[in-house]
């Protein structure tokens, strides 16, 4: 379910801490029910593009909106209209769940009989219903990763941003997880998600957002941009004789004229590889030649680029390190307590 309008509208965003620039230009925008995947390596530019949209930090120049609302000028606005789970869970001892969603629940100014409702409703989103009278501090990771989702909704808002959710889980805790993220979608909300699994990210991700350096290298769905980063497709020719992979290696380059380093072959995989920028209607004609000519093909498939491949096509450019680096500037300006403060305010 997407929007005609962008919920998340990001314009010309600039962050500078002195001489260093931690954001530099960023654009981009997602609709509601749309699941961002924004990712890069240490100090991108992740941790202070988030800051900004939650309100705890102001930008050099440029726009932040949600649903409308200015991120740097209605900060207040801002913290009804998001909610931001942190990579690290913020537990206290002694507390049982419901205590913890309660406590929570308050800060956010909600009365104690509508409080009760949203509890129960948000534990039921995440499946934790069964958790209400455990201890926090007792419960595994990927329990505490459920109820940091609870908690960041319990006063409804639009936006959820998720700081590496599925960092540390399980593989069960993780498809939890992506069921999670995906209802959440479902009913909506628009997600902004942190990562550095990217197989498992990308299995839920509409859109992505590559970042180094505080700029924005590549922005799009999976596919429009390996388009633009990738000139050409892969594709695999599955044989059944080791004998076959060199004759069948001449044939391919020879029917598409194609220049020997982009015809690979793996005798101990029984497989030719090769690279083409020829559209499906130009290559469908190869495997009935190859057949033609007396070819047992096994299998004949493109390979799919995935999330990694997308990832490191675009920062293998990199032209190394920073001096400084943009999460290790939010570091020495955060202030202590930041997520409570987020939560209160």
């Amino acid at each position: 379910m997407t929007s005609a309008s962008p919920v998340v509208e990001i314009k010309q965003l600039t962050k500078r801490y002195g001489d260093f620039t931690a954001l530099d230009s960023l654009s981009l925008s997602v609709g509601a029910g749309q699941i961002l995947g924004f990712i890069g390596p240490n100090g991108a530019g992740k941790t202070t593009t988030i800051r900004i949209l939650v309100g705890l930090s102001k930008a050099t120049s440029g726009t932040a909106s949600i649903s409308g609302a200015d991120c740097l000028q209605e900060s207040r606005k801002i913290k009804r209209l998001v909610g931001y789970m942190p990579d690290r869970f913020g537990s206290y001892d002694n507390m049982r769940v419901a205590e913890y969603l309660d406590f929570f629940g308050a800060a956010y100014g909600i009365g104690r009989r509508e409080r009760t409702r949203r509890i129960a409703e948000v534990l039921e989103i995440s499946n934790a219903t069964h958790m209400k009278d455990l201890f926090v501090e007792a419960l595994s990771h990927g329990m505490q990763q459920r109820i940091g989702v609870a908690r960041t909704l319990l006063h409804d808002p639009q936006v959820l941003i998720l700081d590496e959710p599925a960092n540390g889980l399980d593989p069960q805790a993780r498809i939890d997880m992506r069921i999670l993220l995906l209802k959440l979608a479902e009913m909506g909300k628009t997600l902004i998600v942190t990562s550095h699994i990217l197989p498992e990210l990308a299995r839920v991700c509409d859109l992505v957002a590559i970042i180094t350096k505080g700029k924005l290298r590549a922005f799009g769905t999976l596919d429009e941009i390996m388009r633009d980063i990738r000139q050409k497709r892969t594709f695999e020719i599955q044989l059944v004789n080791v004998e076959q992979v060199d004759r069948v290696a001449a044939l391919v380059a020879a029917h598409l004229s194609a220049p020997p380093e982009d015809v690979t072959v793996a005798p101990a995989e029984t497989m030719v590889r090769f690279a083409t920028s020829l559209s499906d209607l130009e290559l469908a004609p190869l495997l009935t030649h190859l057949i033609e000519q007396g070819e047992t093909v096994a299998q004949y498939r493109e390979v799919t680029s995935d999330l990694e491949d997308a990832f490191l096509s675009v920062t293998k450019h990199d032209d190394g390190p920073a001096t400084a680096t943009a999460d290790t500037a939010d570091q020495d300006e955060r202030p202590a307590g930041s997520e409570e403060q987020a939560a209160s305010s």
